[in-house]
């Protein structure tokens, strides 16, 4: 994870926050053990025309589209608590996060929310995605508020078990407010280790910024 090939290589972390009730609720969870590839596909901020019948363009505005973060990941179980699965993720179980042997899961109706953070950095003694950053080290990390699990996707076509998982987040919440946010450091700066997951912080219908 160095720069002195000008880009940030090999290895990046990976947290993810349930935002909720419960006894896993506002605790950041950390894949990048278990995580091959991610992929961010921000949400386009697109334009159209209108055309006029003097043959002018009249630009109209389309509002920023979903943004879409998947990762393949290889899971050694269904405990996303353990930090070694992500199916109980995928079927939003609330508070009912189980963490006794044998682990079940059924699926559910629920729509949870979550907060992913992806860090890429060259401080070594960083080994959270949600941790802070000190003076002397470069660091970038994108933030996304508020996103849903929408697709978990198991395969064994390669004999091995691999999950592909897919979230999607809107760029703002009810009220505007942005839901993404990037932060990084050339090493001249500190940056702060991410504020707890929940209302006070991160009110999902507020109208004031959030507290990163």
């Amino acid at each position: 994870m160095t720069l002195a090939a000008g880009a940030w290589s090999e290895t990046a972390l990976v947290s993810i926050a349930y935002y909720g009730n419960g006894s896993q609720s506002n605790n950041d969870m950390q894949f990048a053990a278990l995580t091959e590839t991610i992929d961010i596909d921000m949400g386009d901020k697109d334009i159209d025309q209108i055309v006029s019948v003097a043959g002018g363009r009249l630009v109209k505005k389309v509002p920023q589209d979903l943004t879409t973060i998947t990762f393949e990941l290889y899971p050694l179980d269904i405990d996303a608590k353990g930090e070694t699965g992500i199916s109980q993720i995928f079927h939003d179980i609330s508070s009912n996060w189980d963490s006794s042997e044998p682990l079940e899961v059924s699926a559910t109706r629920n729509r949870d929310l979550y907060r992913i953070a992806i860090l890429w950095t060259d401080d070594t003694s960083v080994t959270t995605a949600n941790g802070a950053i000190s003076s002397g080290n470069n660091a970038y990390r994108i933030i996304f508020a508020h996103a849903y699990c929408t697709s978990y996707k198991p395969s064994f076509t390669d004999g091995v078990l691999k999950v592909t998982a897919t979230f999607k987040v809107p760029a703002f919440n009810p009220n505007g407010v942005a839901n993404i946010h990037e932060q990084s450091t050339d090493g001249t700066a500190t940056i702060s280790a991410l504020n707890t997951y929940n209302s006070s912080n991160y009110n999902p219908n507020g109208s004031s910024a959030y507290s990163w």
